[in-house]
């Protein structure tokens, strides 16, 4: 166990593995610790780039994230709205749907999200709302901030 005592140089390392330090730290040439500090700073700066790139993309996508919840949350009301007035009789099956949609948001259950969706597209589907035109067109228009919807 003598390897693993302290000289007293450096109290975190074996006796070995300082004197191996001392011993390669006294044939390294000035220009190549020079040339090993250049290189530390070159990671240092490669790293620091690294975590502002991704710190930046992250900040997009949250920012992208809540600008299609608030999308979401309006063209909730607006289809719900909508339920509630033109068909009365659907509209605690359209407030559950959309407070379960509510919750698998909040909660980011995208499987939950994907499902809800589906029911809710389903509803519109065998309703009367179907007859208003092709939901892919209705999902361009959703999408055009220039759109007008009249109800």
């Amino acid at each position: 166990m003598s390897d693993q005592t302290s000289t007293g140089k450096s109290p975190n390392l074996p006796a070995k593995a300082t004197e191996l330090a001392a011993g390669a730290a006294s044939k390294v040439s000035g220009a190549d610790a020079l040339n090993a500090f250049n290189q530390v700073v070159t990671v240092v700066r490669e790293a620091i780039q690294v975590h502002e790139t991704e710190s930046t993309k992250r900040e997009k996508l949250k920012t992208y994230r809540e600008t299609e919840v608030a999308r979401l949350k309006l063209f909730e009301t607006i289809v719900q709205d909508y339920f509630d007035r033109e068909y009365p009789e659907r509209r605690e099956t359209s407030r559950q749907l959309f407070e379960s949609l509510n919750l698998a948001v909040q909660s980011g259950d995208v499987t939950a999200m994907q499902t809800i969706v589906g029911g809710i597209v389903e509803v519109a589907r065998t309703s009367p709302l179907a007859g208003l035109g092709n939901i892919a067109e209705l999902r361009r228009a959703m999408d055009d901030p220039d759109t007008i919807f009249e109800l």
